[in-house]
């Protein structure tokens, strides 16, 4: 199914994949996003639980967005950095540096329109650097934090 969405007066082409699947997964103006609905409303809210899906550098013409200081590794090398998936405010983070994660682990909550989007772990690492911090506003592929290499 394929919809137009409006974020903060910017319209998106939205390709939404098997609603029954889980994750559902959305492609995004060509990246493509897992949506867990389920961890979602369990949560008690009205939000989507969203991950990004890496790949690799060369499949994406547009140009990520990197913090001050950030090394220039291409976006999706070995899943290093964890960028915004969307454009929010960091509502909170639920890891620090040195923390092992496994994969599927909530890393941080945005929120964006009202909605709290988790972000998990696209892989199991060790969190090496966190760039942002609670209710600073972020915006899509912005980097969220790192993993140790």
């Amino acid at each position: 199914m394929k919809v137009t969405v409006k974020v903060e007066g910017r319209a998106f082409d939205v390709e939404i994949g098997d609603l029954d699947a889980r994750p559902i997964v959305a492609t995004v103006e060509g990246e493509r996003f897992e949506v867990w609905p389920e961890d979602a409303l369990a949560a008690g809210g009205p939000s989507l639980a969203v991950e990004p899906v890496a790949r690799p550098a060369a499949a994406s013409p547009r140009r990520s967005r990197r913090t001050a200081g950030e090394a220039a590794s291409p976006r999706g090398s070995a899943g290093k950095i964890v960028y915004a998936p969307i454009p929010g405010v960091i509502d909170s983070i639920g890891v620090q540096p040195g923390d092992a994660v496994v994969a599927g682990q909530d890393l941080v909550v945005l929120e964006a329109m009202k909605m709290k989007n988790v972000i998990r772990a696209s892989r199991a690492g060790e969190i090496g650097k966190i760039h942002v911090t609670i209710g600073q506003h972020v915006r899509h592929n912005d980097a969220l934090m790192e993993y140790v290499e």
